[in-house]
């Protein structure tokens, strides 16, 4: 049975931010969606701007797929994650598990198309996929900011403070010209 696809279409019920009041929920498929256009974009920030040579649509395809894993072991909130070194490295280990388990629901000829978007590597595209998460999860922060929801407020610094901490030329160049338009009403906008 090859059930890959129909576990993809589960991720619309998995909802972010579990410890969190939100005032708009989201669930990673949302997330995702938002994670590839930004990834893109810092892809394409970094060939237009700084010579880079990235596969921009490789990437946002990374972003599609970053948090797949999470079908399987729901969204973890990032301050038990990192709560303990023992926690990170043993949800990094249910992180693979989960990838392989998903990557063994295509059929053998098809996986490896899937290996090199569902297992995450130490390199330039999935740092920049890391940046565009982050930054999504900095706009949720800045929306429910917006909304009057104050329980954002030290996930948002901490957020921006790692954005900072990246040292990355695309993400500088994304807060400065394209951030400022997320706390923009439509009406602004046009």
């Amino acid at each position: 049975m090859n059930n890959f696809f129909g576990m993809l279409a589960r991720m619309k019920y998995i909802n972010r931010w579990g410890l969190m009041r939100n005032t708009i929920n989201e669930n990673i498929a949302e997330h995702s969606l938002e994670v590839a256009i930004i990834a893109h974009s810092l892809a394409v920030i970094g060939n237009t701007y700084y010579n880079k040579n990235y596969n921009a649509e490789h990437i946002a395809m990374l972003g599609i797929m970053h948090d797949t894993t999470e079908i399987i072991t729901g969204d973890l909130p990032t301050p038990i994650k990192y709560y303990a070194p023992e926690i990170r490295d043993a949800y990094k280990e249910v992180e693979h598990i989960a990838a392989n388990q998903l990557l063994s629901e295509l059929p053998e000829k098809m996986r490896g198309a899937y290996k090199n978007i569902l297992i995450e590597e130490e390199n330039d595209d999935w740092k920049i996929v890391k940046a565009a998460d982050k930054l999504s999860a900095y706009i949720k922060c800045l929306e429910e900011k917006n909304m009057g929801n104050s329980d954002f407020q030290k996930a948002e610094e901490t957020i921006k403070k790692y954005l900072e901490d990246m040292n990355m030329e695309e993400v500088n160049k994304f807060m400065k010209e394209f951030l400022p338009s997320y706390n923009r009403t439509l009406d602004e906008i046009n």
